[in-house]
């Protein structure tokens, strides 16, 4: 528990069903679905205990080596930084699924063990029976990925997806914060990162107040809620969310979708080329780019090209492969291989 005291609970729902989850989702609110996967046979194989779900995993027959990250006891299962910020305070390594899992069960009951995980590995190309034994119908057309490890903690980050997060083996204690507490939540640098999008410098353990005051309006934001075997967690998009594996052996099963069209363009890449061309402007040139991405991009004054006849709306126009194809062709004369 955090030295800032309890969360309230995110909310129990039930949307087993298609048109219940889909109200869920346009709610954009974290829910727990209790029970959601409770009649997977790798959770029923979880239930026997640590050995009874690692024997359940080896008998899939993983069909290739997996990737993995392990920090030193020192760490206290919290993957970070290391003190200076110049690096990462776990290494990785390779080897085969079935190895790592033995020695998840050997080190079961140390005192202090390494903090050990495999993680997002795509379940389908891994371990097939797997896949078609554990079905969650309420996503068919997502893949599903796997995450193993120990007692680990994992700091809160956002994803640029929408997800449901099925807790197979131990328990997993998830910690919340709304989108809108980024400056709140002092995120880390860009370029360097344990999780792919920038993570919170703050531990919510045990927060530094004195250097990350803001963190206390984040904390007034925030729910929990822990997971059991069979639980799952709907995280809306880009909500934060730091992770707590809470047993020795400890296995989560997610589902990451986005509802974006391909064909559009990446929206975490504009904003690290945002960052290249406005952050650095005098504040009053910042300020008129302000007012012309939320005119074109943000649409504060309603429909930019609402004056314009429809034939000569161009790029502002409604998205249409032709409109899309002709930013594409204005930004690769643009870019064209420049360094600028």
């Amino acid at each position: 528990m955090s030295a800032l005291g309890p969360l309230p609970s995110i909310a129990e729902v039930d949307a087993a069903d298609a048109a219940s989850f889909a109200e869920l989702r346009a709610e954009r609110r974290p829910a727990v679905l209790r029970g959601l996967v409770a009649g997977w046979p790798a959770v029923a194989a979880a239930r026997r205990g640590d050995a009874g779900i690692v024997d359940y995993l080896v008998d899939c027959a993983p069909t290739r080596p997996v990737s993995g990250i392990m920090a030193p006891a020192e760490a206290h299962g919290r993957f970070f930084y290391n003190d200076d910020l110049t690096g990462l305070n776990f290494r990785r390594l390779n080897g085969r699924l079935e190895d790592f899992l033995r020695e998840l069960l050997r080190i079961a009951g140390a005192e202090a063990p390494p903090a050990m995980a495999v993680q997002s590995e795509a379940i389908a190309e891994l371990l097939p029976p797997f896949a078609r034994a554990n079905r969650l119908d309420l996503l068919p057309h997502v893949a599903p990925r796997i995450w193993i490890g120990n007692r680990i903690r994992v700091a809160p980050h956002y994803d640029l997806m929408e997800n449901v997060a099925c807790c197979v083996a131990g328990r997993r204690r998830f910690t919340l914060f709304p989108p809108d507490q980024l400056a709140n939540l002092y995120p880390g640098p860009f370029e360097l990162t344990p999780a792919g999008t920038p993570i919170s410098m703050v531990d919510p353990a045990d927060p530094d107040l004195e250097r990350y005051p803001k963190f206390a309006i984040a904390w007034g934001s925030a729910s929990e809620a822990t997971l059991e075997p069979g639980d799952a967690l709907y995280i809306p998009y880009m909500w934060w969310h730091g992770v707590e594996s809470l047993e020795a052996v400890s296995i989560l099963v997610n589902y990451w979708w986005t509802d974006h069209d391909a064909a559009l363009g990446a929206p975490y890449d504009a904003l690290l080329h945002n960052l290249f061309a406005f952050r650095h402007l005098p504040p009053a040139d910042r300020a008129i780019w302000r007012d012309l991405l939320d005119h074109y991009v943000f649409e504060v004054n309603g429909d930019p090209a609402a004056h314009l006849p429809p034939h000569a709306q161009g790029i502002l126009g409604p998205a249409s492969p032709q409109r899309l194809g002709a930013m594409r062709t204005m930004l690769r004369r643009i870019f064209g291989g420049s360094e600028r």
